[in-house]
């Protein structure tokens, strides 16, 4: 396609606000369409368009972006896989169940579910599953602002998941008297510790520290402004009718 006619589900919020920012500064595609409950109405900067609470049709539209909720998401992904249209969700809280009725939903056309746009991010988790083989303990930790709703986050899943395809056995933990319950995080796939830590100041950050005898690694990604993920948001909408089907992460845009 030479132009994308893009909608964006959030539009007020701020990663959707960011978002309609970035599609309006990139000459490949158009914003033609936001849509959220809040600040209905109100003119999108740069643009003659105004929020819409609801959309009754995606005649027009090629791509539709999503950051709302997972329940809400669910509606608005249904409505553009009966419309044909590809989705792009940057939503918090898809599970699996969420997945599996994606896939039976995306016939006509493509779905990719992102839980993080940043590339740093990505980088950080082929990284760690790179250094996976050579160090016997590996704790993941995720710091995130005080208003991000579900933890642990969905990066740091994603990063368990991809350091337990390295893992030859599930990680031990010696720790047997625990003073307070949940000190030593929750356990993801591959028995791996995840530790949220949600607070004002912050916006998304983690590390993996990896040890062995004598020796630590530790890589930490940080992004400070919402605008470190549009190169990814804007990937994804390039990329998006490349694909097939429902896929999970911008690293399948990205061969790492």
């Amino acid at each position: 396609m030479a132009n994308l006619n893009v909608g964006v589900f959030g539009a007020a919020g701020r990663m959707g606000a960011t978002t309609c920012q970035a599609i309006n500064s990139d000459d490949s595609m158009t914003l033609r369409l936001g849509v959220d409950s809040n600040q209905v109405g109100t003119l999108i900067p740069s643009t003659s368009l105004q929020i819409e609470r609801t959309v009754q049709s995606l005649a027009d539209i090629d791509v539709i972006v999503d950051f709302t909720v997972a329940e809400a998401a669910m509606e608005n992904l249904k409505f553009a896989a009966q419309a044909g249209v590809h989705a792009v969700v940057g939503t918090s809280g898809i599970n699996e169940e969420h997945l599996s009725e994606l896939t039976s939903l995306f016939t006509n056309s493509n779905c990719i579910v992102v839980p993080n746009f940043s590339i740093s991010a990505i980088l950080l988790m082929h990284l760690s599953e790179i250094a996976t083989p050579y160090f016997s303990t590996i704790e993941i930790l995720e710091f995130h602002h005080n208003n991000k709703i579900d933890a642990p986050s969905g990066t740091a899943l994603a990063t368990a998941e991809r350091i337990s395809r390295n893992l030859t056995e599930d990680l031990r933990d010696p720790t047997t008297d625990l003073t307070l319950e949940g000190a030593r995080g929750a356990k993801a796939q591959g028995n791996i510790p995840i530790h949220s830590v949600r607070m004002e100041g912050m916006l998304a950050h983690q590390e993996v520290i990896f040890g062995s005898t004598g020796q630590t690694l530790t890589i930490r990604q940080d992004s400070s402004d919402r605008s470190s993920f549009m190169p990814g948001v804007l990937m994804a909408i390039k990329g998006i009718p490349n694909l097939a089907g429902v896929n999970i992460g911008l690293e399948t845009l990205m061969d790492v």
